[in-house]
């Protein structure tokens, strides 16, 4: 027969092995039951990095929803009210008048950066560059440098520019006027991708073409800067509100007109404060530029699809396990 004091012994290992295994599920899943509500702009190739952030929410427990739409400024505004739990792709600083409209440092949370080495500007075909010399955008003052790009036939060089919403748009904008050229340059704007499109063909039929873009992004994996296309540059730096005063040129010299720019995931200030798991996945969070680019141009190449996107997270997660199970343990030891 077992002793009364073994069997009281027996329980009270028993409970505390059912209590020490509740509280490391507790641990490994501080989100359980909580509702998370990721936001994204209309540009699809952000679909992978905001899945990522999501896979990694889901696996400490976090129930996350399906993403919802939002152009960045109405986007940092949901977040600030409770709409929305994070954007994946706020781009500092072209987001920072976005971010400190919906409430600044009060609602809002900014991590560390997510993805680096973000640059942006106006690109020419190296061809038209080469022949008449042009290398900066201050160039297409002059009516007959501005018809070489000339696409529909009015006269004035065509940009594919920026859709509004973006933030990058008031800066082209600003440099319309700036450096004199409303009355040559056109600044062509809507679906950014359907744009592109009918620049990338023009391309690939010979004729000259005046675009902005970014990088990390597919295009200049299809119209490679320094082989197919050059960056050209601006006469000075000027930024919307700032104007001359402000300094966009880069380490070694150049300015091509916009500040370069890192990424950050922007979430909910009091979701984060309540679910400190949150704060430090975000902050731990970082993914290589490259790797952007590169799932960016699979999807350019046919795999555009919802399950594509799905896929090529779990395959990158496959392949980094262990710096995604990083991330995951910094958040588990920040959980209360």
């Amino acid at each position: 027969m077992t002793s009364s004091w073994l069997k009281t012994a027996g329980l009270g290992l028993l409970a505390a092995a059912m209590t020490a295994s509740l509280s490391v599920q507790a641990n490994d899943r501080p989100g359980e039951g909580v509702v998370v509500t990721p936001l994204k702009s209309s540009i699809a190739e952000e679909t992978f990095q905001t899945l990522l952030v999501s896979r990694a929410l889901e696996e400490l427990g976090f129930e996350v929803e399906k993403i919802r739409e939002l152009e960045y400024p109405a986007a940092h505004i949901a977040i600030a009210n409770g709409d929305g739990t994070f954007l994946a792709d706020h781009w500092y600083p072209m987001h920072i008048d976005f971010y400190e409209k919906a409430g600044g440092d009060d609602k809002l949370f900014r991590s560390n950066v997510y993805s680096g080495g973000a640059l942006s500007g106006y690109l020419i075909d190296k061809k038209t560059s080469d022949k008449y010399g042009i290398t900066n955008i201050g160039q297409l003052k002059d009516p007959e440098i501005a018809k070489l790009f000339d696409s529909n036939g009015n006269g004035k060089a065509d940009l594919t520019g920026c859709p509004p919403g973006w933030s990058c748009e008031q800066i082209i904008e600003n440099h319309m006027d700036a450096y004199g050229l409303r009355d040559t340059v056109d600044h062509n704007q809507g679906s950014y991708s359907a744009l592109m499109a009918g620049t990338i063909a023009q391309y690939e039929r010979g004729e000259s073409v005046l675009y902005y873009t970014w990088v990390p992004y597919w295009i200049s994996a299809v119209m490679k800067p320094g082989e197919d296309v050059v960056w050209i540059q601006v006469p000075f730096s000027s930024l919307p509100g700032i104007g001359t005063e402000a300094d966009t040129s880069l380490p070694d010299g150049s300015d091509y007109g916009f500040r370069p720019n890192t990424q950050h995931i922007v979430a909910n200030k009091a979701f984060v404060e309540k679910y400190p798991s949150t704060q430090a996945l975000f902050n731990a969070m970082e993914l290589s530029s490259a790797d952007i680019s590169a799932q960016n141009l699979v999807m350019r190449n046919g795999q555009d699809k919802e399950a594509d996107l799905i896929r090529h997270t779990d395959q990158w997660i496959k392949a980094n396990r262990a710096t995604f199970d990083g991330w995951l343990a910094a958040a588990r030891a920040a959980a209360k």
